[in-house]
């Protein structure tokens, strides 16, 4: 029988099968012999075990048509990426990295900035400004007051989704809007160090009922809060590749091959002192140009030889 993975915890995985019975399943040894591990959103198949007690084992991985190392999702259309405008001020750091994870596995992303309602418009105007104007969807919302949900749900609509963001920025009230049923549990901004606890234990799939009509399935994979991420196969000297408004002035760099870090002559530092760059997105691309230079010597190895 053929289902999909809801949530996993502690070795037993939660399937829903195609007549939306949910069955606790156990891995078969023969993943753990292979290295593979089910994740949420795989499809898979299973033989049912005890039907009165919905029990059975997980026997095959269908093939994925993508796969996500953080978070550990599978078979997702897009991810929405949440950070918060202000308390907690958003990490520029962090979510450069998530960006640059989703393009290394072409997903299409959505930027949403919570608390709307108590931040300034210069400051979502800087956050406009860095991060649309190169390519990404924006969004501003107020999950409190129920601003700008719509065009969310416009966005949501017939898709799966991985909801990813830090702790406290309101992704379990935002999920709790989505999906009412979801009954998740808010947690307590931590007014000492101003930032989230993480409720979030685990990742789950939710079907968005009220998105679903006319035969448009919708899906969100609510994820655990982070507050690092670590990028693989990435060498220094390819990450500009994935900062694509440098593309347009890079032709003017004097140097094939420039770095926009220490050469003369850089059309993309040009452009950033001309204020056609954003330096909130240069100096994040300078900071983690420096941590890809100072990694281990061996990594980038290790990382091919594994491939």
């Amino acid at each position: 029988m053929r289902g999909r993975i809801l949530k996993g915890i502690a070795g037993f995985y939660y399937v829903e099968t195609i007549d939306l019975k949910v069955y606790e399943c156990k891995a078969k040894g023969i993943f753990r012999k292979s290295g593979i591990k089910p994740i949420v959103g795989d499809n898979v198949e299973i033989e049912i075990i005890d039907e009165d007690n919905r029990q059975g084992n997980l026997t095959d991985i269908l093939p994925r048509k993508n796969c996500l190392y953080r978070p550990p999702v599978a078979n997702v259309d897009q991810a929405v990426i949440l950070f918060a405008i202000v308390k907690p001020d958003p990490n520029y750091n962090l979510l450069d990295r998530f960006l640059i994870m989703m393009r290394q596995q072409n997903l299409p992303v959505i930027i949403c900035f919570n608390k709307q309602d108590i931040a300034t418009k210069e400051e979502q105007k800087e956050l406009h400004d860095a991060y649309e104007k190169c390519g990404y969807k924006v969004l501003f919302v107020s999950v409190k007051e129920e601003r700008g949900l719509d065009e969310l749900k416009a966005l949501l609509k017939g898709k799966t989704s991985t909801l990813a963001g830090p702790s406290g920025v309101g992704k379990s009230s935002l999920l709790n809007k989505l999906v009412p049923d979801a009954d998740m549990q808010i947690g307590e901004l931590s007014r000492k160090i101003d930032r989230g606890k993480n409720t979030t234990r685990h990742s789950e799939l939710f079907y968005v009922k009220e998105l679903s009509e006319g035969g448009e399935d919708t899906f969100i994979i609510d994820t655990p809060g982070f507050t690092s991420l670590e990028l693989r196969d990435v060498a220094a000297d390819e990450l500009m590749g994935y900062y694509p408004e440098f593309e347009e002035f890079e032709p003017s760099c004097r140097f094939g091959g420039c770095s926009h870090i220490a050469e003369p002559d850089c059309g993309v530092k040009a452009a950033l002192e001309a204020g056609k760059l954003s330096n909130v997105r240069y100096d994040n691309y300078r900071i983690i140009y420096k941590d890809l230079k100072n990694a281990r010597p061996d990594y980038s190895k290790k990382k091919n030889s594994e491939k």
